[in-house]
């Protein structure tokens, strides 16, 4: 099985808003013959509606795999559409894709972000014959929380529990390979910028202190075992929000428990890049599910 092999490269330019490109409500026609289909119910919250954005090629001859989006913003907010431009990117690629909303703290705090990822997953296999998927291969990505997000699909099992409520609960939850864009793994980390604390407060439901467990089962680190689903980590080394040790914990721990995958630290990032390093690494994380969604 692979080892983690951390590459390094220098970033050029940064940038605070990713793949913008919003699309009119309902049903529309992408180029190269991609569908889009706009705020598909997915499951239930407690009692507020979950929905996604999905992306289908046109006349697929056999089902494909599928690649979920997960938007940052803190846990606290942010918006599915803001990925349009990269689920329509994937679907041109022979993907299907979703980008999904998910419930926002302070109102709904962990696990609630994690409860409703999770069941996008399990909507997406339930509903793999109307949407042409392969549910045997599907993949996340995920920005900042969106990547904390995703690691923690590939990371739980369903021991784990978080499963939530949402729906299809006869479907797993698992996904098989995942890309994070500079997300946090380890709550406990004594490293953690001062200024996140109200953002993780709100997400956590209050400090440390006040709730230790919850910090503990928030962190995709700490869930990591052999059979995890690969993974792709890229972190900016002078990112003010999440330091770049926070990628090396889970490097550590992947290549403890012989997890494949790899880290790329991106010399100077902040959080968040822009220009031929956007595209560079959007391009990689197209051939790592291409290798370990479709085995190419």
């Amino acid at each position: 099985m692979n080892r983690f092999a951390p590459v390094f490269c220098t970033a050029i330019g940064l940038a605070t808003t990713l793949f913008t490109g919003p699309l009119a409500n309902g049903q529309a026609k992408g180029t190269d013959d991609v569908s889009i289909q706009r705020d598909v119910v997915y499951g239930m919250g407690g009692d507020v509606e979950l929905h996604m954005d999905i992306a289908t090629p046109a006349e697929a001859s056999q089902p494909v795999p599928c690649i979920i989006v997960i938007h940052g913003g803190a846990w606290r907010q942010g918006d599915k559409s803001s990925h349009i431009t990269q689920i329509r990117r994937f679907a041109q690629q022979g993907y299907v894709s979703a980008t999904v909303q998910y419930r926002f703290c302070p109102q709904f705090p962990f696990p609630a972000q994690v409860e409703d990822v999770k069941c996008a997953v399990r909507y997406i296999r339930a509903n793999a014959a109307k949407y042409g998927v392969d549910p045997t291969q599907i993949g996340a990505v995920g920005f900042s929380a969106g990547g904390h997000l995703a690691m923690m699909l590939g990371t739980m099992d369903a021991e784990d529990a978080m499963e939530g409520d949402g729906g299809n609960p006869d479907q797993s939850s698992k996904v098989q390979a995942v890309v994070s864009f500079y997300g946090p793994t380890l709550f406990t980390a004594h490293d953690l910028n001062p200024r996140t604390a109200p953002l993780v407060h709100d997400f956590l439901g209050g400090t440390a202190d006040e709730r230790p467990q919850a910090f503990h089962d928030a962190s995709p680190r700490n869930y990591v075992t052999k059979g995890d689903a690969p993974m792709l980590l890229f972190q900016g080394t002078d990112d003010p929000l999440v330091p770049y040790t926070q990628a090396m914990v889970m490097v550590e721990a992947m290549t403890d428990a012989d997890v494949p995958g790899r880290v790329e630290f991106l010399i100077d990032a902040g959080h968040g890049w822009g220009g031929p390093d956007l595209d560079r690494t959007i391009d990689e994380t197209t051939q790592f599910f291409d290798r370990h969604l479709r085995g190419r």
